[in-house]
């Protein structure tokens, strides 16, 4: 690989992507894979033969290009959304990376910055390096916190173009308030800095935890992204979705490729859509898997955060990358997100969910 890398940087490469590293998690062949923040749980069988139903009448017409507005989709997602969210403020494309993508092509760019505040998802900076956006690394507080004041003071002093904030937040699992948002867009009134906010883990969201969705009405420059690819099992699908203002859903019929999402993409999220409830009844099964998790890693003296997601994020470790490696070794992945003394589990199944508290357990005593 090294060699490879090598004869790529001999390739006129943008000088901004030099040394960069494709983003990427282990993907090791082990019994209990909890790793990537996926939903574990088995597709329902109905909704896996209602799928399968709606692929096969959308495969009778593939030889034609699909709906490039998907209008079905459209107002089958504004249904799920509610918060009186319409079709035309609805857009969907490949994954909420493709999203966040055609977000920073519309509104990012040469000479452009975005800002967002790591920890936090590690796509958001490869995204600006792919579409040449300047990335501005933001500062939490201590315990990773992110407050309406600091945040605000952060985009009046750097001006950006577009803000990312990850609520729940990924890796920390932490949702932010609504006044974070609140400030942020606020702040950002002078330098007309567009806001989004991810919500990929909304679904997981602790009852009464409030969603960005509620503040877009007046405020035209705020995005509010989700993906079917947690809470509805459909990771393998490749659908990403948001709700802004209409005016931000025209802008990205801009940079948009035609026809870019598939007959068959469209058709397993309809089908998946029509099937909401046989989905979520999953999504509850995970959010007791992850209060155990926190419950468990508490007992063992662990220092969980308090989790809005379907994973958990927890420190108080002496050497993170051993410990680690010792789980592979006993059949569990998680994830290490390169925070020292800290490691990452997804919630799974009950059986998934206890083989890695068995595990733990007996390293950390061992």
């Amino acid at each position: 690989m090294s060699d490879v890398l090598a004869r790529m940087n001999q390739l006129p490469l943008r000088e901004n992507l030099r040394g960069l590293q494709p983003y990427g998690a282990p993907q090791l062949d082990v019994p209990i894979q909890l790793n990537v923040n996926e939903n574990t749980h088995p597709m329902p069988a109905e909704v896996a033969r209602a799928i399968t139903d709606e692929v096969f009448a959308a495969a009778q017409g593939l030889n034609r290009y699909p709906d490039r507005e998907f209008v079905e989709l459209r107002q089958r997602l504004a249904g799920f959304l509610g918060h009186g969210v319409t079709e035309d403020q609805v857009w969907a494309a490949n994954g909420s990376n493709e999203i966040l993508q055609q977000i920073l092509q519309a509104f990012g760019g040469p000479g452009r910055s975005l800002l967002s505040f790591p920890p936090t998802y590690s796509m958001y900076p490869l995204l600006a390096s792919g579409t040449d956006t300047a990335y501005i690394a933001g500062e939490r507080g201590a315990g990773f916190e992110l407050t309406a004041e600091s945040a605000a003071r952060q985009v009046r002093e750097k001006a950006p173009s577009v803000v990312f904030l990850c609520s729940p937040n990924n890796p920390t699992g932490t949702a932010l308030g609504l006044d974070v948002v609140e400030a942020v867009y606020a702040a950002g009134e002078a330098s007309r800095t567009v806001v989004v906010v991810d919500e990929a883990y909304a679904e997981f969201r602790h009852e009464g935890t409030p969603s960005a969705l509620e503040l877009l009405p007046g405020r035209p420059r705020l995005i509010v992204s989700r993906t079917m690819s947690k809470a509805f099992a459909l990771a393998g699908a490749r659908l990403g979705y948001l709700a802004a203002a209409q005016e931000v859903t025209a802008a990205l019929r801009l940079v948009r490729l035609p026809y870019h999402l598939s007959a068959v993409t469209q058709a397993t999220a309809i089908a998946a859509l029509k099937h909401v409830g046989a989905l979520l009844a999953n999504v509850e099964d995970i959010k007791r898997q992850r209060d155990r998790i926190v419950s468990e890693l508490t007992r063992l003296g662990l220092q969980p955060a308090s989790s809005d997601s379907n994973f958990v994020f927890f420190g108080g470790l002496d050497d993170a990358p051993a410990l680690w490696r010792r789980l592979v070794d006993r059949g569990v992945l998680v994830r290490d997100v390169g925070i020292p003394g800290h490691l990452r589990v997804t919630a799974g199944t009950e059986a998934e969910t206890t083989a890695f508290l068995t595990e733990l357990e007996a390293l950390l005593a061992a």
